[in-house]
């Protein structure tokens, strides 16, 4: 919950951080970016050092630098000491897969699902906080608050697991893979830089070419020494059993369709009625945003219970087509404030069966040994669904574009076409959903 604050309290006011902050709009993105960046790389290396050292001991590392970004960014003044912490906070989203694989250590199987599902909403608890406490914060205090506000519970949470999680006795050990650990980082600095600021760079710029060609270049010739290397940072051989590329595949759908509602429908209820928008002001519109995640919190049970009875394939489906029925509505409806409220709620149960079921699937594929590297890269794909929808939605709402006091802002036409991709990424993840093979659970010798 923590991670997931972190990363959304400035979404909301991303549009003031230049005045805010008295510095260019090409300067502040990189506030938002470089969280992105950061959090990318971490995740798949965090799960990896997990599973060697003790998940426990790296999660405390990890909610440490979290702890000092957060002051780090309460203290700056300018946008690049905001920078260096908004990295530092991006390396405690690693956090969340070690989360997830601790369970799997800690709890026997029957109650492994409901506490995957109530974990993983609590992901879309961290962001429904996040967005109306940011507004209300910007409007009456100095927006400062907010990373003091996350030290705090960052360092709550980092207490929390020094007194009640144990540490894991499950340990693989071995060496670290740095030319892996470089490698990936590299390679997915090029790819998301490319992705994120192709809007800004323009995409057929020579940056964003560079950046784009030179990431994938290199994620190939990473892929082709860790298929060589005996003890690899992610071991592509097991990524590529069924099960879990499908899963993989469809986590980029779902982190695609959940960030195009984040990316249109904030701006759609903000903007002026004369251009088609809303006219709510910031923190009504954050209210309207918020039940996303609500439901997310009020599934977890449900989709435990599901899990359990069914298995976690048919939660992911069902997560993904109640998705595509939210964004089905969106697209064919003349959209008042309470069909977003509607949407939204769908999109939230959609995201929290969906998100229960994902580490499900991928632990019920991978040996316990390696639960941590498997639900790292996992949560990888699910920030690059999310990074994709980032930059595709924006281009499109400045592709469809109207003038406003001279100014240019999205048109309805835009809002109807990024609607469009979110229900496109809603089905193609319902798609690839049926395809994952049923597969029962890798039985772990200390349960």
């Amino acid at each position: 919950m923590t991670a997931a604050f972190t990363q959304t309290i400035l979404i909301p006011i991303q549009g003031e951080l230049p005045q805010l902050l008295n510095a260019s709009s090409g300067d502040t993105a990189w506030v938002i970016t470089i969280t992105l960046l950061v959090a990318a790389i971490c995740t798949p290396i965090s799960g990896k050092l997990g599973d060697m050292y003790g998940k426990r001991r790296i999660a405390l590392i990890l909610l440490g630098v979290l702890i000092l970004g957060s002051m780090v960014a309460a203290l700056s003044p300018t946008v690049v000491p905001l920078i260096v912490g908004r990295g530092l906070q991006g390396m405690g989203m690693g956090v969340i897969p070690l989360g997830i694989a601790i369970l799997r250590d800690a709890l026997p199987a029957d109650k492994l699902g409901s506490a995957i599902a109530l974990v993983s909403a609590t992901l879309g608890v961290g962001g429904a906080l996040g967005l109306p406490m940011s507004a209300f914060v910007t409007e009456h205090f100095d927006w400062h608050v907010l990373f003091w506000f996350a030290s705090g519970l960052g360092a709550t949470a980092f207490l929390l697991i020094i007194t009640l999680v144990p540490e894991s006795k499950l340990r693989v050990g071995g060496r670290v893979d740095g030319i892996g650990i470089v490698g990936l980082a590299i390679g997915l600095t090029g790819v998301l830089l490319a992705i994120s600021r192709g809007n800004d760079w323009g995409w057929t710029s020579p940056r964003t070419v560079v950046a784009l060609a030179g990431g994938l270049v290199v994620l190939l010739v990473w892929g082709w020494l860790e298929l060589k290397i005996r003890e690899p940072l992610v071991d592509l051989r097991v990524s590529a059993r069924r099960p879990v590329l499908l899963t993989n595949l469809a986590s980029i759908a779902m982190g695609f369709a959940l960030f195009s509602s984040q990316i249109a429908f904030p701006q759609l209820l903000e903007l002026p009625t004369e251009v088609g928008g809303l006219g709510k002001p910031l923190l009504q519109a954050s209210m309207h945003l918020m039940p996303a995640g609500l439901a997310m919190l009020a599934m977890s049970p449900v989709a435990g219970r599901l899990s359990r009875r069914w298995g976690p394939k048919p939660l992911l489906v069902s997560g993904a087509m109640i998705m595509a029925s939210g964004y089905a509505i969106a697209v064919l409806s003349d959209l008042q404030a309470g069909h977003i409220l509607v949407i939204n709620l769908l999109i939230g149960i959609g995201i929290g069966l969906g998100y229960a079921a994902m580490p499900t699937l991928i632990m019920r594929a991978v040996p316990a040994s390696e639960t941590g590297a498997a639900n790292g890269l996992n949560t990888l794909m699910r920030s690059l669904g999310t990074a994709t929808a980032a930059a595709v939605i924006a281009a499109v709402l400045a592709r469809y574009s109207v003038d406003l006091g001279g100014v240019d802002v999205p048109s309805a036409d835009g809002f109807e076409v990024a609607f469009l991709f979110g229900l496109g990424a809603a089905v193609l993840c319902t798609a690839i959903a049926i395809f994952i093979p049923r597969s029962e659970p890798v039985v772990d010798p200390q349960h």
